[in-house]
């Protein structure tokens, strides 16, 4: 759920960061997709962290 959430940030923030600098529709995609990533990215290794200290 962290990840999902995660991307689901990182996609709106990309979007917001190409219509701030004056990008396409498809500047909008392409930054909402790499953050998007890159947010799940981070958010996969919080949740591992999270987990693997619960039951440490």
């Amino acid at each position: 759920m962290i990840v999902l959430i995660g991307a689901a940030l990182g996609v709106a923030f990309g979007i917001f960061q190409a219509k701030r600098r004056g990008g396409t529709g498809l500047d909008m995609a392409q930054h909402g997709a790499a953050y998007g990533i890159a947010f799940a990215i981070v958010a996969l290794i919080i949740n591992i962290l999270i987990v693997r200290t619960m039951t440490g």
